[in-house]
């Protein structure tokens, strides 16, 4: 990848570090609080129509996550066994990467309006932005787009809490698990927003990217079942790494999408470990009896960065 970590603008770290000023209390409001009171962790929560499988999934998710550092959401669905799980459901996270998604989906409902196929430039551009992760691509049809169309498309895809990036930075998009799921369900199961034709092309795309890129929910996938995934990794002043993968998975009698979005990670492998450590949990307890193939071993060297410089 041309676009590396080292090329994040002055203007983005300095964003970040006005993220970071922007929480702080007075002192004195702090000293004048009546005792803090901690918090209970978030569980897992899971309901299935399958016996045993929501309570073998909620050990199983727990126990992936057990002693990890960082801020972890989970989301599951099975369509087959209407089985759903979730962490940290409506928890934002800075999109990275995955947002890419939302972008070619944003681009292929705004063509189902006027009643046209792609032309030759967008298709070359969209097959870049998911395929290989590119970012000039990513900034051409962010730009190409607007938020006022990103926005009809949240709209449409009931993505409520998702907020663009804004400055051109489609990068620091606001994300949650909730609204990923949604996204993976019109993706992978026919509706009213996006169309068959519209829906297999995203598939298509998901399911040919490369090979240094498929990692994270695809970790621990059965043999015979296909992978369509979307991956981001970026590091910021404040959080740490953020690491996020989003698949749909098909095969083995089961027909499912996982979201796992992350930061506070130290490393960039911290970050996906966690999230190969739930993938392998979901995919065994889905489909125990098939042997599941290693994908992906990690690397210390990130391809590409996130927060894109308008005009880059």
């Amino acid at each position: 990848m041309t676009h590396r970590t080292s090329g994040i603008s002055r203007r983005a770290r300095v964003l970040s570090a006005g993220l970071a000023a922007g929480v702080l209390l007075p002192l004195g409001a702090v000293a004048t609080a009546a005792p803090a009171v901690a918090a209970a962790a978030p569980k897992v929560t899971c309901t299935s129509a399958q016996a045993g499988l929501a309570a073998k999934l909620t050990k199983d998710i727990t126990a992936a996550l057990k002693n990890r550092k960082g801020t972890v959401a989970v989301g599951l669905h099975d369509r087959t066994t209407n089985t759903t799980c979730t962490l940290r459901g409506t928890t934002a996270f800075d999109s990275a990467s995955v947002v890419k998604a939302t972008v070619l989906a944003t681009l292929l409902w705004d063509a189902q309006k006027s009643g046209r196929s792609l032309s030759s430039r967008e298709k070359n551009l969209a097959t870049a932005m998911i395929t290989k992760s590119d970012n000039a691509a990513t900034s051409t049809l962010w730009r190409q787009l607007g938020t006022g169309k990103i926005n009809g498309f949240l709209k449409a895809a009931k993505m409520t809490r998702t907020v663009p990036g804004s400055g051109g930075y489609w990068g620091l998009t606001r994300i949650n698990v909730t609204d990923e799921q949604k996204l993976l369900a019109l993706i992978s199961g026919k509706n009213g927003v996006l169309t068959d034709a519209s829906r297999s092309y995203l598939l298509k795309l998901m399911g040919k990217v490369v090979a240094a890129q498929r990692w994270g929910t695809p970790a621990g996938t059965p043999s015979g079942v296909s992978i369509h995934v979307k991956n981001g990794w970026l590091q910021r002043a404040t959080h740490g790494w953020r690491v996020h993968s989003i698949g749909a998975f098909k095969g083995g009698g089961h027909d499912y999408t996982i979201s796992v979005l992350t930061h506070g990670n130290g490393t960039m492998n911290y970050g996906v470990d966690t999230i190969q450590r739930v993938s392998r949990a979901l995919h065994k307890d889905l489909t125990p009896r098939a042997p599941a193939a290693r994908r992906y071993a990690p690397t210390d060297s990130p391809r590409e960065a996130f927060v894109a410089v308008p005009g880059s």
